[in-house]
């Protein structure tokens, strides 16, 4: 084996008030053992997401603003599709109208994408653009959580929460996307109706970063060959045991994204 054996993965995310969620999901990714992943980040982040992230290369993104990544670097996230299995997109991009641009291009505007994994600001974007589902026509995992559910399916958060199954198994039909509804008793739902549900509500699991790191796992999985649907639910399952060993170590309270 090489580390083309076990995948590659390219991470576009962060930005000058989230840097964290770079380090997080690259972690994600590179811990359920993807060969290779790089990230994509704003310039000036690169050199502190570097004395982090040991092992993670790099694609320094043209800047708006210091921190805050260019519209214009769409073309050459575009020029990389080529070479990694799957695309992570969304993580602490902000909601600035560069990097609003910058996930719509990659979106919408980009031919021969590799596999996507959106969370977050990727997904805040799609919930401003009517029937999105109609442009983004290939399978994709959603991991969002009830907040951004209920901003993308045009209903309340209670009427996400008083439904997680039925909502995130109807609208997984409906998108054809692979949806993680985030929560206690995560639920995955594939586009061809299968549903999983995970067992784990563990409230150590409800702190910034955590969300990251899943997303990060998923995608790993991804690009060593999982179908869509089955590295969302393993995905899901690493994760949620990796929070109760933590929790079984100092308890719930105090357990933060880098511990899993």
């Amino acid at each position: 084996a090489n580390k083309g054996s076990f995948g590659r993965v390219l991470v576009a995310a962060g930005s000058i008030n989230y840097i964290g969620a770079a380090y997080l999901a690259c972690s994600g990714a590179i811990r359920v053992g993807a060969g290779l992943v790089t990230l994509a980040t704003a310039t000036s982040l690169q050199p502190i997401l570097a004395s982090k992230l040991t092992e993670v290369t790099y694609l320094p993104l043209p800047e708006s603003h210091p921190g805050i990544v260019s519209s214009q670097a769409a073309r050459l996230i575009g020029q990389q599709f080529n070479y990694y299995n799957v695309l992570l997109l969304g993580c602490g991009l902000g909601q600035s109208q560069s990097a609003i641009r910058f996930i719509r291009a990659i979106l919408f505007r980009l031919k021969s994408a590799p596999s996507l994994v959106l969370d977050a600001d990727a997904l805040n974007t799609l919930a401003k653009i009517p029937n999105w589902w109609h442009q983004l026509t290939n399978d994709a995992i959603l991991t969002p959580h009830p907040g951004e559910m209920a901003r993308l399916a045009g209903v309340s958060v209670d009427e996400v929460q008083s439904d997680r199954l039925g909502i995130a198994k109807q609208v997984a039909q409906d998108w054809h996307k692979t949806i993680v509804l985030k929560g206690a008793y995560t639920v995955i739902a594939a586009p061809d109706g299968q549903v999983g549900i995970s067992p784990v509500a563990n409230p150590g699991l409800a702190s910034a970063g955590t969300g990251d790191v899943l997303t990060g796992a998923i995608a790993g999985l991804v690009a060593q060959g999982l179908s869509l649907f089955d590295a969302a639910t393993l995905g899901v399952y690493l994760h949620g045991e990796a929070g109760e060993m933590v929790k079984a170590r100092l308890g719930d309270a105090g357990m933060i994204a880098t511990d899993l």
